[in-house]
């Protein structure tokens, strides 16, 4: 028996999948995962999602769809967590191609669907920023997210949307969500959270980090991203629902604009038109921008002192957890430090580690 999962915005979604996969399905065979290759910044310094052409080491699955084995590796400057994943975890990772838009997607997935002929089609979303408009302030990161929803509605064959963690990702008001939101699948337990341990020890996602969290019983308000934006962390973290895939669509106006298109190129130009913005241009700017910052020695006194001041401004603010995303970031270092700024910051206080997240506690007793 095999079941295909699409992981709406890549990353993190596709940890997620991973784990919403064992929850639903236990010892059974493995999903196949269809994720995009788009890390971000702080693991992928190249603006935008990879490729097959990105790769080495693919292994064809159809025509137009390459699965990405441990032994894959991005072709240098690129980055990627997918290698990682495929070694950690026992599913099977396939690459989304964006470059060929919303048709070149849908292709992607008839030709998947006709050569597994899968029990299941899950569209998975953390957060829930699938349902947006498109002109939601909060919004930041739509377009993952409405080119795969815009291809799951092209295709002739049964989708379920499913969104997990409702209003962890940021991108749109808990209460807005929620009141978009269908029947309860299931609520994610600490026990869920265990196939995936151990990538959740090195993952860059802030969204299943919370999603993961939750589950594990964290509650209060968890600081993340460069902006520092606050994210309640509550009962309805854990929580996985579905959603009218139609629902979503007729909601969704950037998925509706770029059902036809055959480029990315295309879909940016969509994006700027309906959101006002690309949010691959947001990464092409901060790149540049990171270029220029001068590289800032690890040093164990000064992170400390650094961090003891940030804790005190966030405590201010009513903050009980960040991630090391964001610490990394506050810190004012680059991704290539994040994992040694983590281990820092762990050996020097474990008791604030409550995996993935880091605690900040209301009150200090001893900062050394």
């Amino acid at each position: 028996m095999t079941r295909l999962i699409v992981a709406a915005g890549g990353g993190g979604d596709a940890v997620a999948a991973a784990m919403l996969d064992a929850a639903l399905y236990g010892d059974e065979d493995q999903a196949v995962i269809l994720t995009y290759a788009w890390d971000r910044l702080l693991v992928d310094p190249v603006p935008g999602p990879r490729g097959p052409s990105d790769f080495t080491g693919l292994e064809a699955i159809t025509p137009s769809v390459w699965s990405v084995p441990a032994e894959a590796r991005p072709i240098a400057p690129a980055g990627s967590t997918l290698p990682r994943l495929a070694a950690e975890l026992p599913h099977t990772f396939a690459l989304i191609d964006p470059h060929h838009g919303a048709e070149g997607i849908t292709r992607q997935l008839e030709e998947l669907v006709g050569h597994l002929e899968p029990t299941s089609i899950d569209l998975l979303d953390v957060g829930g920023d699938i349902l947006a408009r498109g002109d939601e302030p909060t919004l930041k990161s739509p377009l993952a997210d409405a080119l795969t929803l815009a291809a799951c509605c092209r295709m002739n064959a049964p989708v379920r949307l499913l969104v997990a963690g409702p209003g962890l990702d940021g991108e749109l008001p808990l209460d807005e969500v929620r009141s978009m939101l269908g029947p309860l699948v299931l609520t994610l337990t600490a026990q869920n959270t265990e196939p995936v341990s151990s990538v959740l020890e090195w993952h860059p996602s802030e969204a299943t980090g919370m999603l993961a969290a939750t589950a594990r019983g964290v509650r209060g308000i968890c600081e993340v991203r460069d902006a520092g934006l606050p994210i309640p962390l509550t009962d309805d973290g854990p929580t996985v629902h579905e959603v009218d895939l139609d629902d979503a669509l007729n909601r969704n106006e950037l998925a509706r604009a770029i059902l036809s298109t055959a480029t990315l190129d295309e879909v940016e130009a969509h994006s700027r038109e309906v959101c006002g913005y690309s949010e691959i241009d947001y990464e092409r700017n901060k790149a540049a921008w990171l270029k220029e910052q001068p590289a800032v020695k690890l040093d164990r006194d000064n992170v400390l002192s650094q961090l003891d001041r940030f804790e005190d401004e966030a405590r201010s603010r009513g903050v009980t957890h960040t991630t090391f995303r964001h610490l990394t970031e506050v810190l004012n270092f680059d991704g290539s430090q994040r994992d040694d700024l983590r281990q820092l910051l762990i050996n020097s206080r474990p008791e604030r580690y409550v995996a993935p997240l880091w605690h900040i506690p209301a009150e200090v007793s001893d900062p050394s």
